[in-house]
């Protein structure tokens, strides 16, 4: 008798966006997806965009997830038949780890029987990643802001962005791991930095909330992380300065090296500009034709097991 196969898909992500950092994030339509089964041994099978990043074998991030979640809550994890199809650029600072971070716990999930709500789903996966703002929005779709509250619990509102709003995603030719963007940033940070980045963060989710585009492009100003990393993204600066009709404001997605661009809707064309920029700097660049997407992970039964 073959086991039932049930799919999880999980979409792409975009952090800080600017002023938010580690605790603002959106999803994309990009997706993840995972289609699972019960085996008799462990088999990783993988297909789509930067296949050959992802392992197929014990060192696959959605299957230590997995594990780690099945440790976690003392049972034991079957083996599965596992199909990766995968359309999220790796190293591009556009959440692939999270996203295989939230694949992992919800097939643990589904595989241990756990039946844990979406705020579980949330919470482990923060747990593991170490910061919410990227899972928070693989989770719950759109726009998200989250925090950690003191008891170590992941907390995450969510709200859609206004339909005169649109994004979108600019990809070098180059990556950029997030060990090496994460090492440049300081310790710690005065208050006149610390201040300005709570003000524009507050500034930005006003904005998003109400469709108030004269906040921008202060409302996407940052101190905390995006002025260390331009030296490691070229043309990066100029990206920051850039203005154009319809441009509402560029910032870094993630870790990078992809710019996030928030424009106002029928200026999609303002992203050729930065592709340019790019260009000029001595790298191609593509811009992905996404869209926000307006809820997070899916999971959905694929087929009945079939009696031989």
């Amino acid at each position: 008798m073959a086991e039932s196969t049930w799919q999880v898909r999980v979409p792409a992500s975009s952090a800080n966006l600017g002023p938010g950092f580690d605790a603002l994030g959106l999803a994309l339509e990009l997706w993840l997806e995972c289609r699972f089964r019960h085996s008799d041994q462990l088999r990783i099978r993988v297909s789509g965009r930067d296949a050959d990043c992802i392992p197929v074998g014990e060192d696959n991030l959605i299957w230590q997830t997995a594990l780690a979640v099945a440790e976690d809550t003392g049972e034991k994890l079957p083996p599965v038949d596992l199909e990766i199809i995968n359309d999220i650029p790796i190293g591009k600072g556009l959440g692939s780890s999270a996203a295989a971070l939230t694949a992992g716990v919800v097939i643990a999930d589904h595989l241990l029987g756990l039946n844990w709500k979406p705020h579980r789903i949330l919470d482990e996966a923060a747990r593991i990643e170490g910061h919410p703002d990227n899972v928070a929005a693989c989770v719950l779709g759109s726009i998200v802001a989250s925090a950690i509250d003191s008891g170590g619990v992941a907390r995450a509102v969510r709200l859609e962005l206004p339909e005169r709003y649109g994004v979108g995603v600019v990809v070098p030719d180059f990556a950029l791991p997030t060990v090496q963007a994460r090492a440049v940033l300081p310790d710690s940070y005065s208050r006149a930095d610390a201040v300005f980045n709570v003000q524009r963060s507050a500034l930005l989710i006003a904005a998003l909330a109400t469709g108030t585009t004269s906040a921008f492009p202060a409302a996407l100003q940052d101190r905390m992380h995006q002025p260390y990393r331009v030296p490691l993204v070229p043309g990066m600066a100029d990206i920051l300065r850039l203005r154009a009709p319809g441009l509402l404001g560029c910032v870094l997605s993630g870790a990078g090296p992809s710019m996030l661009v928030f424009h106002e809707s029928g200026f999609e064309n303002v992203c050729d500009l930065v592709c340019q920029i790019f260009k000029h700097h001595g790298h191609r660049a593509e811009v992905l034709p996404v869209r926000i997407a307006h809820h997070g992970y899916e999971v959905r039964f694929m087929s009945e097991p079939a009696t031989a």
